[in-house]
C-alpha cells in the first residue's frame, strides 16, 4: 500500500470520496449497534494542536480508541514544532514513532512541509486554508438526510475562510454547484475560484445565494487568530446573518449546516440551531465517523 496523506479534499479522487462517505455511515451504524470493531488495534495516532478544539480532538481521539487503537495529545507546550526545531526535523522523528499524524495549525505550509517527510499518513485537522475533515462531515451529513449530491445548489454565506475553501474542492469532486456570498474583500481564494468556476459561482448578497439552495452552510465571522479584526468583521458581516427567514428562501427541504462553535446572534440567529431545518448535532457527531472511515483508508484500505 503506497503513503497517503489528507492535506486537502483533492487529495482524494471523486469514487474515493464517495467510498468514504458511505464507509462513514457503516461504520456510525456499527457504533450506534455496538458492534466491535478494532482494526488498529496497536497502532498509534499522533494529535499535533497548534490550533484548540473541542470537536477535532473528541472525535479523533474517541476514533482512534474505538478502533482500538491509542492518541496522544500533543499541545504547542509539548513539542518543538515552531520552537527551533525545524518541522522537517520534528516530522521524521514523529513518523518513526507513530502511524497516522494528524495536525491542526495556521499556516498550510506546516502541514505541506510536515508530510513532505513524514514516514506515515498525515491528516490536515485544519489550517487557515482549508478544512477538509469537516467537509467530509459536512458530505456525509447531507448524504443521509437528502441523499445524493450531484446537480445539488450549495450555498456558502460569510467569509470565504478555509472551510469555503474546502466546500470549493467538494463541489468539484461531487459535482455540485456552489454559491458564494461574502462582504468584499472577504472573498475565497480567487484561484480557486477560477479553477473551479464551473461548479462555483460569486454572488453579492446572502439572500441570492440561498435562493433555491438545498443547503446553507456557514461559519463563525471571526476566526481564531483574527479576534483584532472582530469589531470591523461585525460590521462588514451584519448582512451575511443565516436566519430561519432567510433559509426560507432556499428550497423546501433544504438543509441548515454550521461547523460550529456556533455565535448566535451573529453569523447565526438566536433561533437557527433550533430551526428543524438545522442537522448542525448530526453534522458534528459525523465528524467522528468521517474520520474513522478516513483512518481505514489511510492505514488499511488505501494507496
Amino acid at each position: 500500500m503506497s503513503l497517503r496523506h489528507f492535506l486537502t479534499l483533492t487529495d482524494l479522487q471523486a469514487t474515493e470520496l464517495q467510498s468514504i462517505l458511505c464507509r462513514a455511515t457503516e461504520l456510525k451504524q456499527m457504533h450506534h449497534q455496538r458492534l466491535p470493531y478494532e482494526p488498529l488495534k496497536g497502532r498509534v495516532m499522533a494529535m499535533i494542536f497548534e490550533k484548540a478544539s473541542t470537536r477535532t480532538r473528541v472525535s479523533f481521539e474517541s476514533g482512534m480508541a474505538q478502533f482500538g487503537g491509542h492518541a496522544i495529545f500533543l499541545s504547542p507546550r509539548d513539542t518543538q514544532l515552531g520552537r527551533g526545531e525545524p518541522i522537517e526535523d520534528s516530522a521524521r522523528v514523529i513518523s518513526r514513532m507513530c502511524d497516522v499524524v494528524m495536525i491542526r495549525t495556521f499556516e498550510h505550509s506546516k502541514v505541506e512541509r510536515f508530510a513532505s517527510v513524514s514516514a506515515v499518513p498525515v491528516i490536515n485537522a485544519l489550517t487557515d486554508a482549508h478544512h477538509p475533515c469537516q467537509l467530509l462531515a459536512d458530505l456525509q451529513t447531507f448524504l443521509e438526510h437528502r441523499g445524493t449530491l450531484a446537480g445539488k445548489s450549495f450555498a456558502w454565506i460569510g467569509d470565504g475562510n478555509n472551510m469555503c475553501n474546502s466546500y470549493i474542492h467538494a463541489a468539484w469532486l461531487c459535482d455540485f454547484h456552489l454559491k458564494i456570498a461574502c462582504p468584499y474583500g472577504f472573498e475565497p481564494d480567487p484561484v480557486l475560484l477560477t479553477r473551479f468556476s464551473q461548479n462555483v459561482e460569486l454572488v453579492k448578497t446572502a439572500e441570492e445565494a440561498a435562493k433555491g439552495a438545498h443547503l446553507i452552510a456557514t461559519d463563525v465571522w471571526t476566526s481564531m487568530g483574527q479576534e483584532n479584526e472582530t469589531s470591523v468583521r461585525k460590521r462588514r458581516f451584519s448582512t451575511y446573518q443565516i436566519s430561519p427567514r432567510l433559509m426560507d428562501l432556499a428550497q423546501p427541504d433544504a438543509l441548515f449546516m454550521h461547523c460550529l462553535p456556533a455565535h448566535r446572534g451573529e453569523e447565526v440567529s438566536d433561533d437557527m440551531l433550533e430551526d428543524p431545518r438545522s442537522v448542525v448535532w448530526d453534522e458534528a457527531e459525523n465528524r467522528l465517523h468521517a474520520q474513522k472511515a478516513l483512518l481505514e483508508f489511510l492505514l488499511i484500505s488505501g494507496g
